[in-house]
């Protein structure tokens, strides 16, 4: 008789391993007589394989793609915004950004203003998001400084000379003039034809009022500088000025939109906009990054979480190749199991033969399916490149997270385990006697 729990098999390089690995390892080689079995054990295998690797290859493009997004949003936006609640400006912004930069993790602080605009040309017109930043700190918050193409952030805040007829006479001769500099995205300024000398009118819509009714305020820029952060909504409706010609044009007086904020871990940027507003007090309102771009990120997650649901789907298709296969060979080993009941194999050792049968595919597909998936996305970051005049990225952005692997391991090796439990129980409830009767 065999003990269960204690029967081994010593194998010719000296190795132990329990008899039902072994008989499981005997059951999935065929016979010569019949090659079905073995050849299911490899379709079962490469089916798990194939989900593996898909899994992790899809993983990885959209943590990749959430990733970029995330760092384009970053190179313009600043992680966290701080305004008044109780009144349209901020006046004491100066001591407010000192303030808030003595809050723990808080690299750096700078005012902003944020107004809607009309930018036309004698060719085009567009309406525009106009923000109005402190050249000299700007740099220490936003990636503004490196997206630039052209020009430099500090020309914002110096006169720039451009040649213009006269006011009076437009058809007169050219006369050396000094504008105010603005800064465009490279979407808006091939919309407008206009690149870094070329003069633009800014037009507000709040102006003064006359008998003939509201009289927008019109004043030139000279383009100072193009910028491009890769993010298409940016690159073609956000433009700066410099902080001081933004309020005297808009009639502000001292006083400014909101404060923009860096802080050293921007996941944690939440958690820091908590610590701005317990520092400022009630009437001081923070918003951070994500918050301000929740439904897109909100998107990205539920995508990602789709598809991901999607593929192991296909997994769990795949799996029924595991059940087929363990099924044929509880009928083809009928005679094995009945002798192994006969000889002392409890129920609970031949659920645990065709169990590990199931786990050595399972295991055997993932291990195989991992590299598989991470040599896919070598070959798509490598090779598979865009005109990024056309797609805004050259290549296809490519990330896998370790708690992602382990998870689509995990959900391989589960269905491979689930996938057992019908053949297993099957072969367990074979009555020796029943199946040495008609041998």
């Amino acid at each position: 008789m065999w003990s269960s729990s204690r029967s081994c098999v010593r194998r010719n390089s000296g190795l132990t391993l329990p008899y039902e690995i072994v008989v499981g390892l005997r059951y999935l080689r065929a016979k010569r007589r019949n090659r079905t079995i073995s050849l299911n054990t490899v379709v079962s295998v490469t089916g798990i394989t194939l989900g593996v690797a898909a899994l992790i290859g899809t993983v990885g493009i959209m943590t990749g793609f959430k990733e970029d997004i995330q760092a384009k949003i970053l190179g313009t936006t600043a992680h966290i915004i701080v305004q008044d609640r109780t009144k349209e400006g901020m006046t004491d912004y100066d001591a407010t950004a000192t303030q808030v930069e003595t809050v723990p993790n808080v690299v750096a602080a700078t005012p902003f203003i944020l107004k809607q605009v009309m930018l036309t040309t004698p060719n085009s017109a567009q309406g525009v998001v106009l923000r109005g930043v402190d050249a000299l700190r700007e740099g220490k918050v936003t990636a503004l400084a490196q997206n630039l193409v052209s020009g430099n952030l500090e020309d914002l805040g110096k006169p720039i000379p451009v040649k213009l007829p006269p006011v009076d006479d437009p058809s007169g001769p050219l006369q050396v003039s000094e504008k105010p500099g603005i800064i465009l995205g490279k979407e808006l300024a091939l919309r407008l034809g206009a690149f870094p000398g070329d003069t633009i009118s800014v037009v507000s819509p709040t102006g003064t009022i006359s008998a003939m009714g509201m009289v927008p305020k019109i004043r030139t820029f000279a383009v100072a500088g193009i910028f491009q952060s890769g993010m298409y909504e940016y690159d073609s409706s956000l433009a700066y000025i410099d902080l001081a010609e933004a309020q005297k044009f808009f009639g502000m007086g001292n006083s400014v939109t909101g404060i923009e904020i860096k802080v050293t871990d921007v996941f944690r940027a939440g958690e820091i906009a908590r610590h701005v507003e317990q520092a400022l007090g009630f009437s001081y309102v923070a918003r951070d990054w994500m918050q301000m771009n929740r439904n897109l990120f909100s998107a990205l997650k539920l995508e990602k979480t789709m598809m991901f649901l999607l593929l192991v789907l296909i997994t769990i298709v795949a799996s029924f190749n595991i059940v087929s296969t363990l099924t044929m060979i509880v009928t083809e080993k009928q005679k094995e199991i009945a002798i192994l009941k006969a000889m002392g194999a409890t129920r609970r050792s031949i659920r645990r033969i065709f169990m590990l049968n199931g786990l050595i595919i399972g295991l055997s597909g993932t291990a195989i399916g991992i590299p598989l998936g991470y040599a896919f996305l070598w070959l798509i970051e490598t090779f598979w490149t865009f005109d990024p005049t056309v797609y805004y990225i050259s290549k296809i952005p490519v990330h896998v997270l370790a708690e992602d692997v382990l998870l689509v391991a995990g959900s391989a090796i589960l269905i491979s385990f689930a996938a057992t439990v019908y053949p297993s129980l099957q072969a367990a409830r074979l009555e020796p006697v029943a199946a040495l009767r008609y041998e």
